[in-house]
């Protein structure tokens, strides 16, 4: 017997304020509307918002606003965003006069936490998933297991300090802190490539593609464990 799914549930928000960082986080992980009060950077897209909302009860299509003041940091997110096909708000106002550390890893434990919720009980999806994906000369490989078991290896084999603002070695931090937050269980590996860019964005729509089947229905209701629950 199939299972009616209301894909309008898949949403959640999360905000998060410490004395480094103040972030909120909207996702809808099928492409939804998406619920959202008001910019902490004083944005002026409520009415794009509401016109996306609006469309999104007849048609599926996505919303990205990325606004986390590092460059490529949003450029990564967008990719893991538009290859899953999340609607997503990200906005964020961190103390990057010291460096991108505290902005880039709150901004991974947010997102994670907000997944998590949006996800809900693990019923009714795939929970495995995997996914390649080229950018040019570069070739990554994701798996993911909606586990409720956090654990994350991240291998990219970065050679500069930075891309942009983005501290190379806070790449993998954010995948890290993203596996943590979200309670599931990462694999990344950049195959092969030589310029660091073409790596990580290989590795970003990667992951993209493996949460994407991970999350995807089965048609039934059933927890994919022979524990009979994921928690």
């Amino acid at each position: 017997m199939s299972v009616q799914i209301n894909k309008n549930n898949r949403k959640a928000t999360a905000s998060r304020i410490t004395q480094e960082t103040k972030i909120q986080i909207a996702i809808n992980l099928d492409g939804g509307p998406l619920d959202f009060e008001h910019s902490i950077l004083g944005k002026s897209y409520e009415e794009d918002l509401k016109i996306h909302n609006e469309k999104s009860l007849v048609e599926s299509h996505q919303y990205l606003e990325i606004h986390t003041g590092i460059g490529f940091l949003d450029h990564m997110i967008t990719a893991l965003a538009k290859h899953g096909g999340w609607s997503l708000i990200v906005e964020c106002i961190g103390d990057l006069h010291i460096d991108d550390h505290h902005t880039t890893e709150d901004v991974g434990i947010l997102l994670g936490d907000v997944f998590h919720k949006a996800i809900g009980h693990i019923k009714g999806v795939k929970r495995f998933g995997s996914g390649f994906a080229p950018l040019d000369e570069a070739l990554s490989r994701a798996v993911v297991d909606l586990s409720n078991r956090p654990f994350a290896v991240i291998e990219l084999g970065l050679k500069r300090e930075k891309i942009g603002d983005l501290s190379c070695e806070m790449i993998p931090h954010f995948l890290e802190s993203f596996a943590e937050s979200a309670r599931v269980t990462l694999h990344v590996d950049c195959l092969r490539g030589f310029n660091d860019h073409h790596r990580s964005e290989s590795a970003f729509k990667a992951l993209a593609i493996a949460i994407k089947e991970a999350i995807s229905y089965t048609g039934s209701n059933d927890v994919p464990s022979t524990k009979g629950v994921l928690f």
